[in-house]
C-alpha cells in the first residue's frame, strides 16, 4: 500500500513529488532487486514526511531538492541503493527534528555514516572558518566512503540549478565555493560533464556581464558552425568506412565558461577562437583493441586534413590522473579554420562523462583498469591521514596537491611518477621518500646535472643524488610545489633539530643563570611568544645554533636594559604582517574601501565586497581567483554593495597592444589617449620585435565604459592588430 503524503502539500504538489518519484526510480541504472525498491522507497516517504514543513526560498516543497539530488546520483554518476537512499535523506539530521540515531536504527550504519558526512557543522568554537571546516569533513570523507563527495557534488549541482531564487550576496558565496572547491573535485573523480555544469553555473553568478555576452555569441554561430562541421565530418565517415572502421561522429558544443578561459590563455577575441565546437569520433570495439582503433582512426583523420603536430595530446598511452583517455588533435578544416577532434572509445567516452561510476563498472572486468585513479586515491588518503589541525590549511593542501594539473617523470628504472604541475626536483624526492628528500643535494635530470629548485616537466627522468651529511633546511620551502613534500620536509626539521634538544637546554639554563633568572617553563614561554615559535624543539634549536643568545633573551625578559632590542621585538610583532596587495582610496560615502591590485576592479565591473573587522571593504572582481578564495573561506563576509564612487575619482587600468611597427605609430596613441579622450596616462613600455610592437599602458579611467570605447578606437588605427585589458 502506496503511503499518503502529508496534507501540508497541495494536490498540484503531491502529483508533482509523485512524478518526481518516478522519474528518480526510472534514472536507477544499477541493480533494482524487490529488497532494494522497498528500501528506497522507505526513505523516499521518510524524507517526504520529515521535511513535509519546510519550503525552499523559491516557495517550492523542500522535498523536491533531496529527490532531485538523489536523481542526479542515480542517473549523472550511475549510483545505486545506498547512495540513492543517503541522497535522500541528507538533509533530515541538518533540517529535521531527526536524529542520527533515528537514521541508523530505520536504515543501519552505513547509511548513518554517509548521512554524518554529508552534514554541515552548526557552529564550531574557535574555528576560523566554518566553511573550511564543512570542506574539510567533505573532503575527509575520501579515507572512508567516497559515496559522501559523491552525493555532495550532487547536492551541490542542484543548488546551482536553482540559485536564481537567492539573494546576491549568498549566489556569490555559493559560486565561488563552487568554482574553488566542488568543480575541481568533480574534475580529480573524473565527473567532466558535472565539473562543466558547475564550472559553468559558477561563471554565470560571478561574471554574468561576460557570460551572458559569450552565450548570445554562441547563440548566433551556432547554426553556422553546425554546418560547417558536418561538411568537415562527411570525408572522416567516407574514410573510416572505406577502412572498415567502426565509429560514430559527434559534434560537441564547449561550455561558456570554457570558451571564456581559452579567450583569455590565448588573448584572441570569440571571432579568432577555434574550438568553441569540437567534434568527437568515438569507435565501439573490445577493450584489447581500443588503442590500435583510435589511432587507426587518427590516421584516417590526417589523411582527410592537415594535422597541427604540436597540438596532439595523447591521453591514451598516458591516462589523466582521473581516469580520463582520448586522443586529442587539431586539424586544418576546408574553410581554413582550424577544428579540434577528440577519438576514444565507447569505454573511454563513459568514464570521461561518468567518471568513477565507470571506472568501478570497468574495473570489475581488469583489475588493472585506470591504475592512475587508484594512484590519486591514495595519495588523497595520505595527506587526508597527515591532515593540519587547521581547517583552511588542510583544503588549501588539498587543493595545491590534487587539484593541480599534473606531469609524467621517471625514475631511472623507468617507472613513472605522477606529480603536480610546478613540481621541482625536491618535490620528486620527497614523493619517492621522506629520506631520500631529507639527504637530498642535486640531481640528475635527463643525465644533466641539476639543483634542487629546478622545476620538472613532461617526460623528465630523475636520479636524486643524497649524502649523509646533508639534513632538511627551512629554506627548502622556498622552492616546495607540493603540500605532501612540505609535509615530510617539515617533519625532518622536526626530527633533525630533535637531536639538539640537550645541547640548547643547557646552553639556555647557563644564559638564565648569566642574567641571574631561571630558567623556568614561564620565562622560556615568553621567549618563544616573542620569536613567534610554538615548538619546544624549535625553540632548543635556536639557542642551540645561537640563533637566540644572550641579548635577544636579555631583550625580551629584562626589556628596560636594552629599549632597542625590545623596540625590534614590539616593531616585528605589528608590522611584521602588513599587507600590501591593496591600494587604499576613500570615498566620502558611508564606508570606505580598497581596490584590490591582484584584480583591478573598476566601476562598471562585476565586483564582490568583504567587510573583516577594523579594515576598509575589499573591492574585487566578482571572478578573480583572490576573491574566489576569500568567498570559498569567509562567505559570511561578502556584504551587499553597490559600488558608486564619486565621478572624480579615476581608476588604473592597464592595456596589453599588438600593432605592426611603423613611424608615428606612438604619436598617433599618445594624442588619441591624451587628447582625444582626455585620459591620464600613468605608465606606457613599448618594445619593438623585428616588425611588431609589443606594448602596455596604464592608464586612469573612471568606469568600464571609457576603457571600452579607448579598445574599440584603438583597434580603429590600421597598424593595431590586438588589444587586451589586462586583469593584472
Amino acid at each position: 500500500m502506496t503511503p499518503i503524503l502529508p496534507d501540508t502539500y497541495s494536490k498540484e504538489e503531491k502529483e508533482e513529488i509523485e512524478r518526481r518519484h518516478q522519474r528518480l526510480l526510472d534514472a536507477w541504472q544499477t541493480r533494482k532487486e524487490a529488497q532494494d525498491l522497498e528500501m528506497v522507497n522507505k526513505a523516499f516517504y521518510f524524507a517526504v514526511e520529515a521535511h513535509k514543513d519546510q519550503r525552499r526560498r523559491s516557495g517550492e516543497p523542500y522535498i523536491y531538492h533531496p529527490i532531485e539530488v538523489a536523481t542526479i546520483a542515480a542517473s549523472d554518476i550511475g549510483l545505486g541503493r545506498t547512495s540513492i537512499i543517503c541522497a535522500l535523506l541528507h538533509d533530515v539530521v541538518e533540517d529535521t527534528q531527526y536524529t542520527l540515531d533515528d537514521i541508523r536504527e530505520m536504515f543501519g550504519e552505513k547509511v548513518s555514516r554517509v548521512v554524518d558526512g554529508l552534514t554541515k557543522f552548526d557552529n564550531l568554537e574557535g574555528a576560523e572558518s566554518m566553511q573550511a571546516e564543512n570542506f574539510k569533513k567533505v573532503i575527509s570523507s575520501l579515507s572512508y566512503d567516497i559515496r559522501v563527495v559523491l552525493i555532495k557534488l550532487s547536492d551541490r549541482l542542484h543548488n546551482m540549478r536553482t540559485l536564481e531564487s537567492m539573494p546576491k550576496h549568498k549566489q556569490l558565496k555559493i559560486a565561488s565555493e563552487t568554482t574553488y572547491i566542488y568543480a575541481p573535485l568533480a574534475y580529480r573523480l573524473g565527473l567532466h560533464a558535472i565539473q562543466i555544469e558547475l564550472e559553468d553555473l559558477a561563471f554565470k553568478y560571478t561574471n554574468p556581464t561576460i557570460y551572458f555576452n559569450i552565450r548570445k555569441r554562441m547563440d548566433d554561430v551556432r547554426g553556422k558552425r553546425m554546418g560547417e562541421l558536418r561538411d568537415f565530418i562527411a570525408p572522416i565517415e567516407a574514410g573510416l568506412e572505406k577502412n572498415g572502421i567502426k565509429a560514430r561522429a559527434e559534434i560537441k558544443e564547449r561550455s561558456v565558461n570554457s570558451v571564456w578561459k581559452r579567450m583569455m590563455d590565448k588573448e584572441l577575441a570569440f571571432e579568432d577562437l577555434y574550438g568553441s565546437f569540437i567534434v568527437r569520433l568515438i569507435t565501439d570495439c573490445p577493450r584489447e583493441d581500443e588503442r590500435m582503433e583510435c589511432w587507426k582512426i587518427y590516421a584516417v583523420l590526417t589523411n582527410c586534413y592537415r594535422p597541427y603536430t604540436k597540438k596532439l595530446k595523447d591521453w591514451i598511452s598516458f591516462p589523466k590522473a582521473n581516469g580520463y583517455e582520448s586522443l586529442h588533435a587539431v586539424v586544418m578544416g576546408q574553410t581554413g579554420n582550424w577544428v579540434e577532434v577528440q577519438i576514444r572509445s565507447q569505454r573511454m567516452e563513459e568514464i570521461a562523462e561518468k567518471g568513477f561510476g565507470a571506472y568501478w563498472k570497468y574495473k570489475t572486468d581488469d583489475n588493472k583498469a585506470e591504475s592512475g585513479f587508484d594512484e590519486w586515491l591514495k595519495k588523497a588518503q595520505d595527506l587526508i591521514s597527515n591532515e593540519s589541525e587547521n581547517a583552511i590549511e588542510f583544503v588549501d593542501n588539498f587543493k595545491l596537491d590534487l587539484f593541480s594539473d599534473e606531469i609524467y617523470v621517471f625514475t631511472p628504472q623507468g617507472k613513472m611518477i605522477t606529480l603536480p604541475k610546478g613540481s621541482t626536483v625536491l618535490d620528486f624526492a620527497y614523493n619517492i621518500h621522506s629520506e631520500i628528500g631529507d639527504h637530498s643535494i642535486a640531481a640528475n635530470v635527463n643525465n644533466q646535472l641539476s639543483q634542487l629548485d629546478r622545476k620538472l616537466f613532461k617526460g623528465d627522468q630523475v636520479e636524486i643524488i643524497t649524502s649523509e651529511s646533508q639534513h632538511p633546511q627551512e629554506k627548502w620551502f622556498e622552492f616546495l610545489a607540493t603540500a605532501t613534500a612540505k609535509s615530510r620536509l617539515r617533519s625532518g626539521i622536526k626530527e633533525y633539530r630533535r637531536g639538539y634538544r640537550e645541547e640548547g637546554e643547557q646552553k639556555f639554563e647557563a644564559i638564565m643563570k648569566k642574567l641571574d633568572m631561571e630558567p623556568s617553563k614561564a620565562n622560556r614561554n615568553e621567549v618563544m611568544a616573542a620569536e613567534k615559535l610554538t615548538s619546544t624543539i624549535d625553540f632548543y634549536y635556536n639557542v642551540a645554533t645561537g640563533k637566540i643568545d644572550e641579548r635577544l633573551i636579555r631583550s625580551v625578559l629584562k626589556p628596560q636594559s636594552s629599549s632597542s632590542g625590545f623596540m625590534r621585538y614590539i616593531t616585528n610583532r605589528l608590522w611584521g604582517n602588513s599587507k600590501d596587495e591593496v591600494v587604499p582610496i576613500t570615498t566620502s560615502g558611508e564606508f570606505d574601501f580598497n581596490v584590490s591590485t591582484c584584480c583591478n576592479p573598476i566601476p562598471g565591473d562585476d565586483v564582490i565586497a568583504f567587510s573583516f573587522p577594523g579594515e576598509p571593504l575589499q573591492i574585487h572582481k566578482s571572478n578573480c581567483p583572490k576573491a574566489i578564495q576569500l568567498s570559498s573561506r569567509f562567505g559570511n563576509n561578502i556584504v551587499k554593495a553597490k559600488w558608486q564612487p564619486k565621478s572624480e575619482i579615476a581608476f588604473l587600468a592597464e592595456l596589453k597592444i599588438t600593432a605592426l611597427d611603423s613611424a608615428g605609430l606612438l604619436n598617433r596613441m599618445t594624442n588619441l589617449l591624451s587628447n582625444e579622450m582626455q585620459l591620464n596616462l600613468h605608465m606606457l613600455h613599448m618594445e619593438a620585435k623585428q616588425d611588431v610592437v609589443e606594448a602596455t599602458i596604464s592608464i586612469y579611467v573612471h568606469n568600464t565604459k571609457e576603457i571600452d570605447d579607448l579598445i574599440a578606437k584603438l583597434g580603429q588605427l590600421k597598424e593595431i592588430q590586438k588589444v587586451v585589458r589586462k586583469s593584472n
